[in-house]
């Protein structure tokens, strides 16, 4: 029997694909963000005609600024050395923390999932608990000085320095650990072995970050009693004394400035060495790889390490910091028994901060705390706005000319050496007491932090995939719209997620001179000795700080 043909059935057209819910979820959220941030902005009465009307402030305050008045020449440089103290053993105590914490994060390192847990949760609640709030404490403990803004800011530091040590251990090639393990090396062998060689330089260079970072909050614990140049700005502007005040925060921004160049080239020596193969070579380069070469091929011959360069290099470094860190331990002028009559009486302190009241203004405390957010959702969006044109235009791989992109890089440098205190006091003065200050400050050193993320994560996009776009005869801007912006949209979504986050933090630290939110009613708690309210301000602090950073992490996974 002749089989049956069967009567050819029309194709239809493939339907057009759907979203995950996931992905209509973190759009829903994205609008949610933006429609809040506008509503912050004008809530909070932020507009041209209000910035206008205080032009004649500003005005005033520059008549009154200048003539700047400096310091004798010995006393200014003895601010300066006990702040750059300060910021040393704070930064080097948080990495001499973070690496053991690190190690128990890192699942290459530790097994246990109780321990990589623990180790995770104390990161985010050290990045979450603000480095005020942890400097009212130790202050408390310790009494006014530098050992408690040392110890704040080592503490707070963990959470960064411990998150970025512990992925870049998870991103070491786990070859030499594996051959340690092969040749009967226990775990403990396989760490100390295999990994502080090849982690030392993301050591140092996160640590310098963290020192510029660490400098600029210096700052601001001054006004609550940690010395150095932060405590003389405090109460110079306490009696209205603006032409020392902004004398002394010109000098600040001098510091953040210099220290943020000479560790950005640092870092970049670093770390962007392995970038260097591609690039054509130098007689000099020639010349020094022959050496290596010749140093080499006589190491095959040593047992112990050979006295090359790069040792004497490393030698060197290792006596500088050594140095640097017994001199400010001089400088700060540590005293043990302090320290060990802290210590004594740890409990004792602790019992005032627990158990949590809101002390009868809890009402206050929630609208402070609504005004906070509020205050960081609409910096971030006037941030952003402000932000993304100058990152695009610093990227080198999206404006050919080296000029421009030059040009818009120095402004990102200039911007983010300018800490947000000082932005805050500024417009303090201009605009007010109030949220329009802290609103405003947030919203210009935003254009630093995310400036600088956007303008990499454009240059860190497949050229590849651009190079193919632009051969079929796509125009730049096609070739932007298309390829590099799509290719960096997930990672501009976290960075401005990062970027809440991290404006939250400095809303509530912006309050403490008077520039709106609810770090104004964190300091007035502390001065008037009501520490169960700072315990449950805080509280409150972190479950937004943590709600915060889930979200961001969760539209960090979703976001591709």
């Amino acid at each position: 029997m002749a089989p049956v043909l069967e009567k050819a059935r029309p194709i239809r057209p493939s339907s057009r694909p759907t979203l995950a819910p996931s992905n209509v979820i973190a759009t829903a959220v994205v609008v949610a963000f933006l429609v809040a941030g506008l509503w912050s902005v004008q809530d909070l009465g932020i507009n041209i005609a209000a910035i206008a009307q205080s032009a004649d402030n500003a005005v005033a305050f520059l008549a009154r600024m200048f003539p700047l008045d400096f310091p004798p020449a010995a006393e200014l440089v003895s601010m300066v050395a006990e702040t750059l103290a300060i910021v040393f053993l704070a930064t080097s105590l948080s990495v001499v923390l973070s690496i053991p914490v690190a190690v128990a994060a890192a699942q290459a390192t530790s097994r246990n999932r109780f321990s990589r847990g623990a180790a995770r949760t104390l990161i985010v609640l050290a990045r979450a608990i603000p480095d005020l709030v942890l400097a009212i404490f130790f202050l408390r403990v310790f009494g006014l000085g530098a050992t408690a803004g040392i110890l704040a800011m080592a503490l707070h530091s963990v959470g960064m320095v411990g998150k970025l040590y512990a992925d870049a251990i998870e991103d070491l090639h786990d070859g030499p650990r594996e051959a340690a393990e092969v040749a009967g090396a226990s775990r403990r062998q396989q760490i100390v072995a295999t990994i502080p060689q090849a982690l030392l330089p993301q050591i140092i260079a996160t640590a310098l970050h963290r020192f510029d970072i660490n400098l600029r909050t210096s700052v601001l614990l001054g006004y609550v009693g940690v010395g150095g140049i932060g405590l003389a700005i405090s109460e110079s502007l306490r009696v209205l004394d603006y032409q020392r005040g902004m004398a002394l925060a010109l000098v600040v921004l001098g510091l953040c400035i210099v220290t943020e160049l000479i560790s950005g080239t640092i870092r970049q020596a670093l770390l962007g060495g392995h970038s260097s193969a591609s690039r054509p070579k130098t007689w000099v380069d020639r010349l020094w790889s022959r050496t290596r070469a010749s140093e080499a091929a006589t190491d095959l011959q040593r047992i112990s390490p050979p006295w090359n360069i790069d040792r004497v290099r490393r030698f060197l470094a290792a006596a500088l910091i050594l140095l640097i860190f017994f001199a400010s331990v001089a400088k700060v002028d540590l005293s043990p028994r302090a320290l060990w009559e802290g210590l004594i009486s740890l409990p004792e302190t602790l019992a005032l901060f627990f158990p949590p009241s809101d002390g009868g203004i809890g009402s206050s405390v929630f609208e402070q705390l609504l005004l906070t957010f509020q205050i960081s959702l609409a910096a971030t969006v006037l941030g952003a706005l402000l932000a993304v044109p100058i990152g695009v235009l610093a990227a080198r791989n999206v404006v050919s000319n080296r000029a421009i992109s030059g040009f818009f890089r120095l402004i990102i440098v200039g911007v983010r050496g300018i800490p947000e205190l000082i932005l805050a006091i500024i417009f303090v003065v201009v605009t007010g007491l109030g949220s329009v200050a802290g609103t405003l400050a947030l919203a210009l050193g935003a254009v630093g932090l995310l400036s600088k993320l956007i303008a990499d994560s454009l240059e860190e996009t497949d050229i590849r995939v651009q190079e193919a776009t632009r051969a079929t005869g796509a125009t730049e801007v096609q070739i932007f719209f298309s390829t590099t912006l799509r290719q960096a949209l997930p990672a501009f979504f976290a960075h401005v997620f990062y970027l809440l986050d991290t404006n939250f933090r400095a809303a509530t630290l912006l309050g403490v001179i008077g520039a709106g939110g609810i770090g104004f009613q964190l300091l007035n708690a502390a001065r008037v000795n009501q520490f169960d309210v700072v315990t449950y301000i805080v509280g409150l602090i972190l479950i937004v700080v943590l709600a915060i950073e889930a979200l961001a992490m969760w539209m960090r996974k979703t976001v591709r």
